[in-house]
C-alpha cells in the first residue's frame, strides 16, 4: 500500500515539474515575440501626401507610406496611384505581395513575359496575394490606386534586367 502511495507522489511530482517546464518555455517564447504596437495608425483620404514612387517603379506613378518603412523589418503598407496606361514589366519581389485594388482597375499577369491578354483584370476591391519570388507584370488602363503590403526589407527585381528603370535612369 505504501509502495503504491509513493509511486502516486511521484506520479504527481513528474506531472507537476513537467508543467511548471512547460510554463517556463511558453514564458521564454513569449518573451521573444515582438512587442504590440504602442500606438494606433488612423489615415484618412486627405491625410496622403503623394510623392513620386521611388526609381525602382517606371515614371509617373506616386506614393505614399501609409504604415512601417517598406526598407526596414517588419510589417508595412503603401499605396501607389498609377496614371493610365502605366505598365510594370515582370519582376519579383523577396517576400509575399499583397495588393488590394481601392479604385480603378489593375490588371496583373503572371510569369517572365508581359502578354497583355494574359493579364486578369482586377476591378475596385479585388485582392491578391503574390508569393515570394513569383514573376508577375502588372497596367492600368485608366488611373489606378492600389494598396500594397507585406513584410520588409522589400525590393523590386526585375526579370529582365534591361526592364529596371534604375539602370534606364543610370544610363542619362
Amino acid at each position: 500500500m505504501q509502495t503504491t502511495r509513493r509511486y502516486r507522489l511521484l506520479g504527481i511530482g513528474v506531472v507537476a515539474l513537467s508543467l511548471l517546464g512547460a510554463t517556463v518555455l511558453l514564458a521564454e517564447e513569449a518573451a521573444k515575440a515582438p512587442a504590440a504596437a504602442t500606438t494606433h495608425v488612423m489615415v484618412t483620404a486627405g491625410d496622403l501626401k503623394w510623392v513620386d514612387a521611388p526609381p525602382s517603379l517606371p515614371p509617373g506613378a506616386k506614393v505614399v507610406g501609409m504604415e512601417g518603412n517598406a526598407k526596414e523589418p517588419g510589417l508595412f503598407t503603401m499605396r501607389l496611384k498609377l496614371p493610365a496606361n502605366y505598365k510594370v514589366p515582370p519582376h519579383w519581389h523577396p517576400a509575399d505581395e499583397h495588393v488590394t485594388v481601392i479604385s480603378g482597375t489593375f490588371y496583373m499577369g503572371m510569369g517572365d513575359k508581359f502578354e497583355e491578354a494574359a493579364a486578369k483584370e482586377l476591378p475596385t476591391g479585388s485582392f491578391v496575394v503574390m508569393p515570394t519570388k513569383q514573376a508577375h507584370f502588372a497596367m492600368t488602363k485608366g488611373e489606378t490606386v492600389v494598396q500594397l503590403h507585406g513584410m520588409g526589407p522589400w525590393g523590386v527585381t526585375y526579370v529582365n534586367p534591361a526592364d529596371d528603370p534604375r539602370s534606364k535612369a543610370a544610363k542619362k
